[in-house]
């Protein structure tokens, strides 16, 4: 059995924070965001989810950083809308639109519970910021019925600390994108000015709970922060102090994956620099900057091809 959630699950403290995060839907405070609306009421702020959580797919992620996919592949759940909404997302449909179905606690803690069937090496939550309530009651039915593998909190990083706090000994693996350094870029991109600041505070805490990625003796992640960051055109995101700042704020032993994938989707042509893909010269310029920075841990690169 999973010991650091079950022991958490066994001392009643998981029920407590459950019911702390649901006396936070009904005037909602989880995120940076603070709709003050009635989730529990089906009112709905900006993330547009109120009562129950939304799910657009299900599956093992063989797409993942391999300490998550290992063989078997990481037990993936994809929650629809979010709570930062950029305009260049490349789920949009999923995050924007809200393409999925609604599911109670109890459907989805059979959800976590079938991944795990499948072999999966662990359940990684996707876009998970704004269902932090249904996450928490759902893991609570699932560990009764026998979960025990890895819970992954995959985040945009506009995450609350006193919400994560909650969170604590539940969550054994967070992967938090670091999306941007400066404060217009943020606002220009996702309407939260405030995001720099939020996530180094986020980041921050999710470290002080998880520390750098431990792997078993397969490579398989158990516990620990795997940081992200998506290069954006024309040095956007900020990379070089992101980099600065995982360095000497967390530790150079921190994993990391920077992404090369970025393509213009949603509405990024509203900002002209970010109407291009990135350049191979722009992907290895930040592969640089972080190994300038000293970071130890870079996740490989995977092949891909640059138009």
């Amino acid at each position: 059995m999973h010991s650091k959630y079950n022991k958490i699950q066994k001392s009643d403290l998981l029920k407590e924070r459950i019911e702390a995060v649901k006396k936070r839907m009904t005037s909602c405070d989880l995120c940076p965001r603070k709709c003050g609306v009635n989730r529990l009421k089906d009112e709905v702020g900006f993330c547009k989810t109120g009562q129950h959580a939304w799910v657009s797919g299900t599956f093992a992620h063989f797409g993942e950083e391999s300490p998550l996919v290992g063989s078997k592949g990481s037990g993936t759940i994809f929650f629809s809308y979010c709570n930062l909404l950029c305009n260049f997302c490349q789920n949009y449909e999923t995050s924007h639109n809200g393409d999925g179905r609604a599911v109670n606690d109890s459907e989805l803690a059979e959800i976590m519970l079938n991944l795990q069937g499948q072999g999966c090496h662990n359940i990684n939550f996707v876009t998970p910021s704004h269902v932090v309530y249904h996450i928490l009651s759902a893991s609570a039915i699932a560990i009764e019925k026998g979960l025990h593998i890895p819970l992954v909190f995959n985040t945009g990083a506009y995450d609350c600390v006193d919400t994560l706090k909650l969170l604590d000994g539940i969550i054994d693996i967070y992967m938090p994108d670091f999306k941007f350094w400066e404060n217009d870029i943020a606002e220009k991109t996702c309407r939260a000015s405030n995001y720099p600041q939020i996530a180094q505070s986020a980041i921050k805490e999710m470290y002080r709970q998880v520390g750098d990625l431990k792997m078993d003796s397969n490579g398989i992640a158990i516990s620990g922060l795997l940081l992200r960051h998506l290069v954006l055109p024309h040095k956007l995101a900020g990379t070089r102090e992101i980099m600065h700042f995982i360095a000497t704020q967390l530790s150079k032993n921190t994993y990391t994956n920077i992404m090369p994938q970025y393509r213009p989707c949603g509405q990024a042509y509203q900002i002209a620099d970010l109407a291009s893909h990135i350049s191979e010269e722009e992907f290895q310029d930040a592969l640089n900057e972080a190994k300038q920075k000293g970071i130890l841990r870079l996740d490989q690169p995977r092949c891909f091809l640059f138009p």
